[in-house]
């Protein structure tokens, strides 16, 4: 057994593990497996820590670790619901979600059961009442999973999407809605929905935030390009509003959801493989995500409506969401980027997740392949 050096100079912190990884003895890596707690006792670089696991000793990857969180905090916050739900309670996201469209009041003879969990709720009332809707719109307080409704319904609206399509994962809360309260073949909107993927340029973020370590005011900060790295490439970037300029392929769909057989389980981990073509040289920074929703017609033969949040439609507040390489690659035209995504969603931390990206990139640029991953949030 190794021994630690550090042990009488860093208190110890406890940490669970994530995710399975089989360590090089020859490079004093630990072998860990999902679920283990193990103390690390030296964070050596953001990427690699000096831990102990049942008395041995070694690097691990600090990505694949969470310091979880007490009993207490796990049952009352590990789905963050204050945070979560305070954050609708605010007029902002209404504006960004209402702001752009032009709305007209449409009465039909129907019964709607208005759902909201946030502080929002007295707002909802006050505005079916002040728009005469109490006869059509019944306002109810309480998680979408849990209120109790008279009867079973024909349509379940809700706008569960998050950055990346699942971020915040309220998309659970209408699956269980939906199993409870959904009529044998009533319809769910959005009724399908998919995450795209195109491989890209970032000329200009990565010039603010990368190249200019390397002579601002004609001096040499470059020392300091590992922790812009790791400040600002760690996480994805959202509210990215990618250039048409800036793609290098034709953007393919790496993910769809059929949201009448989707399951909750399905949730914990998703993943999709990619091909990409590029069609013109450039630099390849990273990659660019985004995602459509359908709502298929009420009426049989109906044509259903889209609603994407990429660059070539009109703008909305999920915009896109950037994963940028530690290094830029530069490539060629018919090159190909292929691959997989990986979206794994945290065991203790309920609404974030962690995308993994694994590509390889062949043609005329010379042979390389690369892994990432990127945490959402935590």
């Amino acid at each position: 057994e190794m021994e630690d050096p550090l042990m009488d100079l860093v208190p110890p912190e406890e940490y669970v593990v994530l995710w399975s990884f089989t360590g090089r003895c020859s490079e004093e890596q630990l072998s860990i497996s999902k679920g283990d707690q193990l103390m690390v006792h030296a964070k050596i670089t953001p990427e690699w820590w000096w831990a102990e696991l049942r008395g041995v000793f070694g690097y691990v990857p600090a990505n694949y670790l969470s310091q979880g969180a007490s009993e207490e905090e796990e049952e009352e916050d590990a789905w963050q619901d204050e945070e979560y739900y305070s954050t609708y309670g605010t007029l902002v996201g209404f504006f960004e979600s209402l702001l752009p469209q032009k709305n007209a009041a449409i009465r039909q003879q129907i019964i709607v059961y208005a759902v909201e969990a946030s502080s929002m709720v007295e707002h909802t009332r006050e505005l079916v009442k002040q728009n005469a809707c109490e006869e059509v719109v019944t306002v109810l307080q309480g998680r979408a999973e849990e209120i109790q409704l008279p009867e079973q319904v024909d349509v379940l609206v809700s706008e569960w999407m998050g950055n990346c399509l699942l971020f915040e994962f309220m998309v659970e809360s209408v699956l269980l809605a939906r199993d409870r309260w959904l009529r044998e073949g009533g319809m769910m909107w959005p009724s399908s929905a998919a995450l795209t993927l195109v491989p890209c340029q970032a000329h200009q973020y990565y010039s603010e935030k990368m190249a200019f370590w390397e002579k601002p005011y004609g001096l040499d900060f470059t020392p300091l390009q590992p922790l812009a790295l790791q400040e600002f490439f760690a996480k994805p970037k959202f509210s990215h509003l990618m250039e048409p300029g800036d793609r290098l392929a034709s953007p393919a769909d790496v993910i769809c959801l059929d949201m009448h057989t989707l399951q909750v389980a399905d949730l914990e981990e998703m993943q999709g493989k990619f091909q990409f073509r590029l069609d013109k040289s450039g630099v390849f920074h990273g990659f660019t995500a985004w995602f459509s929703v359908c709502f298929n017609s009420l009426e049989e033969g109906g044509a259903p409506v889209e609603l994407n949040t990429g660059p070539d439609s009109e703008p909305t507040h999920w915009k896109q969401t950037l994963f940028m390489l530690d290094e830029p690659v530069s490539v060629h035209a018919a090159d190909r980027i292929s691959g997989s995504i990986i979206l794994r969603r945290n065991p203790v931390w309920r609404r974030h997740l962690t995308v993994t990206l694994h590509w390889d990139i062949s043609g005329h640029t010379q042979e390389a392949a690369g892994m990432k991953s990127f945490p959402m949030w935590r």
